[in-house]
């Protein structure tokens, strides 16, 4: 198949330039960094894009460390999303098939933000790269997001308005699997609820105590009925972050819980955080102790751009699948090994059910592999099983937004583990990485150049939000933090 000249171009610039991409993935995988507090992480990105020559905002949305890198002027805006937050207590030796934390109880990159950053660096670079060579037309932004984990960083700056002037957005994500997202993902809201008591002797006086640890406890219970009661896609998660202290021998004078919520869209998730609130309040009574709230974060449901989606699927079919060498596809095998006992099974339903096109022997076949090429139909669907939450969502209600998912993690690990920091820093990420940068600046060039592809994007977006503006849930007075 011939390819356009301009877009094999952009292909050759991210295979000329990797190596400062890649690098910066390393480095960023050796400094992990968790939620809004991640200096050491976009510092790597700061330097790949001052010596580029992008004109950078810092500090955007009021997280220190988020920023907009904007090349260009006029319209249209193309934006591309990095992110580049750790997870916490998943420290592990790159490259070791073993479990074995490098730092005990330290962070790691367990959901591949390392390469997911760089991935989209490497595509806002290979794309102005070629804006310079031809002088086109247009602002091309790269939104450097913090605290996608769980922090939300997108949704604090879709709150203010950052993405309002964009006219299409773009990103990926590390899987194990490659296809572009067809799925919504779900809304997600969550908050600490702090109770406070008094203390006392719990066996002299317990009369004179209050106990917060009572309440939380009850709010639990509380929570555990409402679950009968709510939509069968709902999620309610919930940690002690206080558990009143260590003695059993004091009445418990505070108890902290944090809770996460989450429907397949916002107004249903706000719909049963406010009923989380009322078991809280009541929990509060029943116990005579106070109860307050501190509101985390919440982000919107991700909604695929149909018009923009299905460019991108082209462009991935373009790029191609990854090529693995033998010694990689064994390294992965062994990250492989400590799955489960008999995953493959389970592993070979879900790959079924992304392709329907697939024979039971087919689907086992490739459930046995340590790595999965198999490129996966773009489908679209409402249905949430097995989908969790990003705040890319809050992106696509902004403006019309696609991502893929690119599958360079062993074949049935699950995201958020040490098995995807142990691969963080292989060969095989790095591929996934520059396919990554190829697709995402293929597709943002096709938006950049192509008038009608963006008037279709724009119209298809008009039509999936027709009376439903972007609106956060997020409190004015609630502010990035941790």
């Amino acid at each position: 198949m011939a390819v356009d000249g301009n877009k094999q171009r952009i292909m050759d610039i991210v295979d000329e330039k990797k190596d400062e991409f890649i690098e910066a993935s390393d480095r960023i995988w050796e400094t992990p960094e968790t939620r809004f507090t991640v200096p050491k992480s976009v510092e790597q990105h700061y330097k790949v894009l001052e010596r580029e020559g992008f004109n950078i905002t810092k500090g955007v949305a009021g997280m220190d460390y988020a920023y907009t890198a904007t090349y260009g002027s006029g319209k249209p805006v193309i934006g591309i999303t990095a992110e580049y937050d750790a997870l916490g207590n998943l420290s592990q030796e790159a490259g070791n098939p073993e479990r074995k934390p490098l730092v005990a109880g330290a962070p790691g990159q367990g959901c591949g933000h390392n390469v997911l950053g760089t991935g989209a660096l490497g595509a806002a670079v290979a794309l102005k790269t070629l804006m310079k060579e031809q002088h086109l037309k247009g602002t091309l932004k790269l939104f450097g997001c913090p605290a996608e984990e769980s922090g939300y960083g997108k949704a604090f700056m879709a709150r203010e308005g950052v993405f309002d002037d964009v006219d299409a957005a773009f990103t990926w994500h590390p899987a194990d699997t490659t296809g572009v997202a067809g799925g919504s993902g779900l809304a997600v809201m969550q908050a600490n609820f702090s109770f406070k008591g008094v203390a006392a002797h719990a066996a002299a006086a317990p009369e004179q105590g209050r106990d917060a640890l009572d309440a939380a406890t009850l709010m639990t219970v509380g929570v555990q009925f409402l679950r009968e009661h709510i939509i069968d896609a709902a999620r309610i998660h919930y940690a002690y972050l206080d558990a009143g202290g260590e003695s059993a021998n004091v009445v418990h004078p505070t108890s902290t819980l944090y809770f996460f919520v989450r429907a397949p869209f916002l107004e249903q998730a706000k719909e049963i955080y406010d009923r989380v609130v009322k078991i809280g309040t009541g929990a509060a009574m029943m116990t005579d102790t106070t109860m307050s709230i501190d509101f985390d974060s919440a982000c919107a449901n991700y909604v695929p751009n149909h018009p923009l989606s299905e460019a991108m699927d082209a462009n991935l079919d373009l790029v191609g699948p990854l090529d693995l060498t033998a010694d990689e596809l064994e390294f992965e095998r062994r990250i492989q090994a400590n799955n489960p006992e008999g995953f493959e099974g389970p592993l070979a339903e879900r790959l079924k059910a992304a392709d329907p096109s697939l024979g039971d022997d087919e689907a086992r076949e490739l459930a046995g592999s340590s790595m999965c090429t198999h490129k996966f139909p773009l489908v679209y669907t409402t249905d949430t099983k097995g989908q969790a939450s990003t705040d890319v969502g809050d992106v696509s209600w902004c403006t019309p937004t696609a991502q893929y998912y690119g599958g360079f993690e062993p074949l049935g690990t699950p995201a958020h583990s040490w098995q995807w920091v142990a691969n963080g820093q292989s060969s095989v990420a790095h591929k996934g990485l520059v396919q990554a940068a190829k697709t995402i600046a293929l597709t943002a060039y096709d938006a950049l150049t192509d008038a009608d592809l963006l008037a279709k994007a724009k119209s298809a977006y008009a039509e999936q939000f027709k009376g439903k503006p972007y609106k956060s849930v997020i409190p004015p007075e609630t502010q990035p933090h941790g």
